[in-house]
């Protein structure tokens, strides 16, 4: 029966609780990490009994002691362990009863005697958000990021009789982002990886494995708890070491500075990498240069003429204003509520009441902060709102730029009724009368969800192929330009609603663009046969159709990208794996050629956005308005402003610095081989971009006797001049076999002669203009080359007597290998053919 048994009681008793030495803890301390830590170290089985937690403030109680509470677990308010340079006898008869093997301080504000920290047998220990002996003191993590500390972390410690200096027991760190604030690092970071060290700390403590490493001096510092009046920004800085300063005290204290007069705090510090955005000047009392209110924010300069952004400021008053309306004033008037806007308030006055429960009656002044309320407190409102608003989904940031609840009911209603939102999408259309309709095009630079001249207000005409007219004037994007893009692109990235937004709401987001691309499918078709010369049966059916097809395709894929998990050791008990996560590169460039202006944008945007990725396309110079109607339409689908970003221009300075720009996290390009050589050579030296390219091919088709050659004709002819021969994958060589060789020629001249060369517009042309004037060009002076090294002309190979960009479909046949005809792709309608003999 022990024999059976064994295994029977193994597999019973292999969970975690089981097995392990556990111990009597004492938790002191106070806030949500407390709590945390508390209940994942009693569903590791070990014994809490007793909690000592600081007393109720306005009538609410600190989250350990409410957990510890719910638990029936002891829990002891003093607001003091020392008076008068003695433990209070109260509080150690109460501390001496619960029995504590160990005291674990997660977070505590309170001074404990050493009488109290050396009582247990085995001692205490202390979590503390530094890397000792780096940052001892109070305001470590302000300290981590003020003095720009390129790695930060925690410590777990034994507690001695010094400040933050008795051995350690372990430490875990990692980098900091340029970026990060106090908040972002607490909460990516030293919260929940703080949780499982102090959990594994009590363990090893347990078992007998805890270390005891003394703290080196060496490096080590201490700095003071930081307070407003030390927090003025002393501008004889570099703008990193400004950054620094201001993310460092956000959000308690807070940085700041004298503007006319007023003390103004300073939250949501970002490096600025890009160019300058236009602004108004804003004095700085101190600061070397004025500030820039721009529509991303205040930009500050540093001392070494590098620049910063700042979100959101602060008046004395307390009131918080984005800093992009530092000159704007107040919003409109109070609004006049609605009956169903009036329930809403209603709603959310109890969900503010449940939270400030020592507030008697919430009033339209209640400060949210000034009540008692916390930052876990917002994230609370938050969600609330979201549970009983019907969805509305806030940030936090609404609720620290409308502290008082009138304000905030006020915003509520704004977002509700949609005033909170951009300004309605203003587009300088180009309006031309074609096929029966009028079709509006825009033609400006679509830049951060707004479409805007280039920046030195330079512009070029598209030509329409058909008869060499000009449709428009389109604006000609400079580097400035590309730097703009880029910076809009990796905001949304960064710090965009696209960056927050659920895999299915990108879904829903390209589903409702791909029906707009429908719904507008005819108007579309008409601008890409202005555009590019190709038939509007064509354009309607291929560009627009497979581009519609394509992103209700990518749009599918958006909640089903996954990693993969490998099984490296299946030995109990690690069973250890390794696993991918796939994840958004970030900016991605897009490059596109001119044979497909839309269909190319499809293929390469549709992935990239359900990818989670921003993007900044480049069209064609000579095609550039199917792309710019695409940008007004995503606008329009409700893409938020700088996830799509579209640059008219030429590839030698828009494309160019596409691929040398360090923001750039991956780019993609069609076209020719000597430029895809120079945008890799560019992509490596810059920041190593990734680079996907579609360079140019020559591929065969092979026609041998025994087919029908009828369908061979056919085949052949759509092979060669689908398109106009303006295709990746046209058939750039045939091969006939000798036997047929001639009759096969004689009918593909037939089937030429009866194509309609015409208006692309006109629903029976079969063959329509090449794409641009120097295209056609090209493609004759192709012709001139075959016929002067040998080949034989059969038809065409000249351009059509009419107005445009016309071009004959040509036939050669006796092409030999060694020819320029056999080795360079035409891009164009010339069928090259060559015999092979029989068998």
């Amino acid at each position: 029966m022990l024999l059976r048994g064994g295994p029977a009681l193994r597999r019973f008793s292999t969970g975690r609780v089981y097995f392990k030495n556990k111990l009597k803890l004492a938790l002191i301390g106070q806030s949500l990490f407390g709590q945390h830590v508390y209940s994942h170290l009693r569903k590791e089985g070990h014994q809490v009994v007793g909690v000592f937690t600081v007393p109720d403030k306005d009538g609410r109680a600190d989250p350990l002691a409410l957990a510890a509470e719910k638990d029936g677990t002891p829990v002891f308010k003093f607001p003091r362990w020392r008076a008068k340079g003695r433990t209070v006898q109260e509080v150690v008869e109460a501390y001496r009863a619960v029995g504590a093997e160990l005291n674990v301080l997660p977070f505590c504000t309170q001074f404990i005697p050493m009488d109290i920290i050396d009582s247990p047998k085995l001692g205490s220990i202390i979590y503390h958000p530094s890397l000792l002996p780096r940052h001892r003191g109070a305001s470590a993590i302000n300290w981590t990021l003020i003095m720009g500390d390129k790695k930060a972390g925690f410590s777990v410690f034994w507690a001695d009789d010094g400040l933050d200096t008795g051995p350690i027991l372990l430490q875990r760190s990692c980098d900091v982002k340029p970026n990060d604030t106090v908040d972002t690092l607490y909460n990516r970071f030293l919260f929940p990886e703080g949780i499982k060290a102090m959990v594994e700390a009590v363990q090893l403590i347990a078992d007998g494995n805890a270390p005891r490493i003394p703290q080196p001096e060496e490096g080590a510092t201490y700095e003071g708890i930081q307070r407003k009046e030390n927090a003025e920004i002393r501008w004889d800085q570099t703008a990193e070491a400004l950054h620094n300063w201001i993310r460092g005290h956000d959000k308690a204290p807070g940085a700041w500075a004298e503007i006319n007069g007023q003390t103004v705090t300073f939250y949501g510090s970002s490096l600025l990498n890009s160019s300058v955005p236009p602004g108004e000047a804003l004095e700085i009392k101190g600061a070397q240069k004025p500030g820039l209110v721009t529509k991303n924010g205040l930009v500050l300069f540093g001392s070494d003429g590098k620049a910063l952004t700042v979100r959101n400021l602060q008046f004395e008053d307390g009131k918080m204003i984005p800093a992009s309306q530092y000159f704007s004033g107040d919003e409109s008037s109070t609004l006049e509520l609605t009956a169903e806007e009036q329930q809403v308030a209603v709603t959310i006055q109890g969900i503010w009441a449940g939270i400030l429960s020592n507030v008697r009656a919430i009033e339209a002044s209640t400060d949210f902060f000034k009540s008692g309320a916390s930052s876990m407190d917002v994230a609370r409102l938050v969600e609330e709102i979201r549970q009983k608003c019907g969805g509305l989904q806030l940030q936090n940031e609404d609720v620290y730029l409308a502290t008082t609840f009138g304000d905030f009911v006020q915003k509520v209603v704004r977002k509700l009724r949609g005033e909170d939102q951009a300004a309605e999408l203003v587009v300088d259309y180009v309006s031309r009368e074609a096929d029966g309709r009028t079709v509006r095009m825009p033609h400006q630079c679509f830049i951060g969800g707004e479409f805007v001249d280039a920046q030195d207000g330079r512009t070029y005409n598209a030509v329409n192929p058909a008869d060499g007219s000009t449709i428009c004037k389109v604006a000609y994007a400079s580097l400035a330009d590309v730097d703009k893009a880029v910076a809009a692109a990796k905001d949304a990235f960064e710090n965009g609603a696209w960056g927050r937004m659920n895999a299915r709401e990108r879904g829903r987001l390209m589903y409702r663009l791909a029906d707009l691309l429908e719904e507008n499918q005819e108007e579309l078709a008409i601008i890409e046969a202005l555009d590019s010369g190709a038939v509007y049966t064509l354009a309607l059916k291929t560009h627009v159709g497979m581009s519609v097809q394509t992103f209700r395709y990518f749009a599918g894929w958006c909640d089903k990208i996954q990693g993969s998990t490998i099984p490296i050791n299946q030995a109990r008990p690690n069973r250890n794996l390794t696993f991918t996560k796939k994840e958004p590169i970030g900016v991605c460039a897009i490059i596109i050629p001119w044979n497909y202006p839309l269909m190319m944008l499809a293929w390469k945007s549709a992935a990239c956005l359900a990818a989670g990725n921003t993007l900044v396309l480049k069209p064609a110079q000579v095609t550039p308005l199917t792309a710019l109607k695409f940008a007004e339409l995503s606008a329009r689908a409700g893409f938020p402003k700088g996830v799509i970003n579209i640059l008219p221009g030429s590839g030698g300075v828009a494309g160019q610095r596409l691929s040398e720009h360090p923001d750039v996290g991956k780019l993609g390009f069609t076209g020719s081989t000597s430029i895809g050589k120079q945008i890799m050579k560019s992509c490596a030296v810059s920041n190593l971009k990734r680079v996907s390219l579609e360079l140019g091919g020559k591929s065969p088709l092979i026609i041998f006797s025994d087919c029908e050659l009828n369908k061979a004709v056919r085949m052949g002819m759509g092979a060669v001049f689908f398109n106009k021969g303006e295709n990746c994958i046209a058939a750039g060589r045939l091969f006939v076999e000798e036997s047929i060789h001639d009759e096969f020629v004689m009918r593909v001249v037939e089937e030429i002669k009866k194509m309609k060369i015409g208006d692309p517009l006109d629903r029976s042309t079969d063959h329509g203009p090449q794409n641009h004037k120097a295209h056609l060009e090209k493609l004759l002076q192709y012709c001139e080359a075959g016929v002067k090294e040998g080949a034989t002309l059969v038809y065409g190979g000249r351009q059509v007597q009419r107005p445009g960009f016309f071009m004959e479909p040509t036939v050669f046949t006796d092409v030999e290998d060694h020819m320029f005809l056999a080795k360079e792709e035409s891009f164009g309608p010339i069928m090259i053919i060559s015999k092979f003999q029989n068998g």
